[in-house]
């Protein structure tokens, strides 16, 4: 296992040159037996000043059976993991209106309540799914803040509740919701000869896990396009690295670079007609960018330093990276047709795989004093470093769509977990996978 740590070298680094130790132990964690269930959420550091909403059970009128999971126990854990959401519990309700004229507000004023969420399920027209209709009212003014319907097909009723969430969400926040985005991430099972790597997505709240490849040599660096339609990774199933990018619905993908050397790292642009990535076969680790069209391939920078993990700017004139040609990992960005690239993070002996915020005003990066690697995001604008998460072992930041929160990976006792902080820092929350590790990160775009 070792000997594949020090072949991922170059592709992360965070486990540039003394980091192999904290590889080969890493790798030894992410060996246990991966069950095929949903990842479980807990908050762990909540908000004093959540909001209190009450999302009332809607009541089912379509033909089909009543699922087991109701659209409002979906909205209220949506809300709830937001962290800045209290949804009161369905036991403590001591009201069930599903219409306007049935809500009582001086009844949820007294249990101090602030919104309430009502509706109901009906069979859409021309039986192409399911209708949610629902209304959200706040309680101490009886205005109507949203009256919409959200039409989804016949198995995506949960997608359709994360759709509601996303829309009460950027209703009483002001910001859109992430609800209906999805993860992806690596794990692996057995140990010795019987490793085996998977490359998972699931949901954004952890539900319908889907392993889209499956590999008996490392999988790295999962990166999504623009339209959540695709992921490029780095497999070591040949031996040595490549990059592929594979299409998450049908499983078609395609061997995007194998060259000598290293091909890792892999980052789609913005508008997900360019490539960017780590290759080595001129002789050292530079960054390159590919024209996914043409395959014409153009070489960003030129030192004699370890430069890799691109990231893109939102509007993709620059391209982010990590480097240690100052003597320690930082951060630089170059332009993304080429340039001289400049150093962009300073404090801190450590600061590397960076992921740039949906609107470019912050960078959250995996950041090093001593031994401790924690997550922390610079502000572009005021230059600050503000660090977000207590552990010890936390990396791969992955700003989620709306830039609300940083998903990461991170270490309780002897199993790796994913987590999420709020970029103010007063939220957090851990996703575990039942009886298993992750790794590797990645939060999708809003789909569509």
């Amino acid at each position: 296992m070792c000997s594949n740590a020090k072949l991922i070298l170059y592709s992360d680094m965070t486990v540039i040159k003394n980091m192999q130790k904290i590889i080969c132990a890493l790798m030894m964690f992410l060996v246990s037996q991966l069950a095929q269930a949903k990842l479980e959420i807990e908050i762990v550091q909540g908000n004093a000043q959540a909001v209190p909403i009450a999302v009332i059970p809607m009541q089912w009128r379509a033909a089909g059976p009543l699922p087991l999971t109701g659209v409002a126990d979906v909205i209220s854990s949506d809300l709830y993991r937001s962290g800045l959401f209290a949804p009161m519990d369905e036991v403590d309700m001591v009201d069930r209106p599903v219409d306007a004229e049935s809500i009582r507000f001086g009844t949820w004023r007294l249990l101090k309540v602030d919104y309430v969420v009502i509706g109901w399920v009906n069979d859409a027209p021309g039986g192409r799914g399911y209708d949610i209709v629902y209304q959200l009212f706040d309680v101490h003014t009886q205005e109507r803040l949203l009256s919409q319907i959200t039409t989804v097909g016949f198995g995506d009723l949960r997608f359709g509740a994360h759709r509601v969430s996303d829309a009460i969400y950027e209703k009483l926040t002001g910001v859109p919701g992430a609800f209906s985005t999805r993860i992806a991430y690596v794990s692996a099972t057995g140990e010795g000869s019987t490793l085996n790597y998977q490359l998972f997505v699931a949901d954004a709240d952890g539900f319908n896990p889907q392993a889209i490849v499956g590999s008996p040599e490392p999988l790295l660096s999962p990166n999504w396009s623009h339209d959540g339609t695709k992921l490029a990774y780095v497999s070591f199933e040949k031996g040595n690295s490549e990059i592929y990018v594979q299409n998450v619905s049908t499983g078609q993908r395609d061997l995007v670079s194998s060259t000598k050397g290293i091909n890792g790292a892999p980052a789609f642009s913005p508008d997900g007609r360019f490539l960017a990535m780590t290759l080595s076969y001129s002789g050292n680790p530079e960054i390159y960018v590919r024209n996914l069209a043409t395959g014409q391939k153009n070489q960003l920078t030129q030192h004699w330093a370890i430069d890799t993990e691109p990231a893109w700017s939102p509007d993709s004139k620059w391209i982010y990276f990590t480097s240690d040609r100052g003597g320690k990992p930082q951060i630089y960005r170059v332009e993304s047709t080429g340039g001289t690239p400049t150093r962009v993070t300073r404090e801190g002996d450590y600061n590397a795989r960076a992921t740039i915020s949906p609107d470019g005003s912050r960078i959250a990066v995996a950041h090093g004093r001593g031994n401790e690697y924690r997550i922390a995001v610079l502000d572009n604008k005021t230059g600050r470093m503000r660090i977000l998460t207590p552990g010890v072992l936390d990396e791969s930041p992955s700003f989620a769509p709306n830039g609300s929160m940083v998903l990461y990976a991170t270490r309780e006792g002897v199993r790796g977990v994913l987590a999420a902080v709020s970029t103010d820092g007063n939220v957090r929350q851990r996703l575990i996978l039942t009886e298993g590790d992750v790794r590797e990160p990645a939060w999708s775009p809003v789909i569509r």
